[in-house]
């Protein structure tokens, strides 16, 4: 990795997006690149960044997509293809940028499928696995029914308010993401193509009650991909099991990032 501030902001097709790096045990280990879900920010990934660290020794990365947390607003609406945007054309820059050389991604909701679709898309000899958390592949009735529950919910209580917590622009990070899922032309998005062409061990975490996606996702993960694939049911969790099963969903991530990087000799050292 290139000498990164704890915090700060990389340059990025022209956005300012937030970052924090945690650095690891050994200079030589490994990163884990965290990507958000469609209504989070690198805050919002609360303390699991530094747990997750403590746990595997490697080192963690997290940042902000343009649109959300204090990176830079984006012109809306949102393009219908904005996760194959982000994982085709930025994700590949912001590696390079921060010098990535080994380690995982780590996604959640939107973040999972853009990890889905950069694995894919680029047989990066960098990567050694992949952990998915609430991935979306295709669309689903139930993802819908909960997306345009939640606008009623942000337009109605005060969840805008406790979002402008974690968002500079709370508006933009909301209806760039809602907006997008709402369109009726996007219940065609399907990126489970993508899954054929991984090369790299997958992890999947669902939640017993997610109200954003059935166990009908992960079954398209172990159906389409050829690397293997470990599924982690979480009981108790719904969409966000490390925030709602915190203490089981991080010994399950600890324990696969540890197995894909055992080879690694940064965290060998550690």
């Amino acid at each position: 990795m290139t000498n990164l501030t704890p915090t700060g902001f990389l340059s990025i097709d022209g956005a300012s997006l937030e970052y924090k790096w945690l650095a690891p045990q050994s200079s030589d280990a490994p990163t884990i690149v965290m990507l958000h879900e469609g209504l989070g920010s690198a805050g919002l990934w609360g303390d699991f960044p530094e747990k997750l660290q403590q746990a595997t020794g490697a080192g963690i990365f997290v940042y902000s997509r343009a649109g959300y947390g204090q990176s830079s607003p984006i012109a809306l609406p949102r393009p219908l293809d904005y996760m194959q945007r982000e994982a085709l054309d930025v994700l590949p820059k912001l590696l390079d940028a921060i010098g990535f050389k080994r380690g995982l991604l780590l996604g959640h909701s939107d973040g999972a499928s853009i990890a889905t679709i950069y694995a894919g898309a680029h047989q990066d000899h960098r990567l050694s696995g992949l952990v998915l958390i609430a991935p979306h592949f295709i669309v689903e009735d139930i993802s819908i029914k909960s997306i345009a529950a939640i606008k009623t919910t942000f337009e109605t209580t005060d969840l805008k308010t406790k979002l402008a917590r974690w968002h500079k622009d709370v508006d933009n990070a909301f209806y760039g993401w809602n907006g997008a899922w709402l369109d009726p032309k996007f219940r065609d998005w399907d990126i489970s193509e993508y899954l054929a062409y991984i090369r790299v061990p997958v992890m999947v975490v669902q939640g017993v009650d997610d109200q954003y996606g059935t166990l009908r996702q992960a079954e398209i993960a172990q159906e389409e991909c050829y690397c293997p694939v470990d599924l982690t049911i979480i009981a108790g969790a719904a969409h966000s099991p490390h925030r709602e099963v915190p203490g089981p969903t991080l010994d399950a991530i600890a324990q696969f990032a540890r197995a894909a990087l055992r080879d690694d000799p940064g965290l060998q050292a550690a």
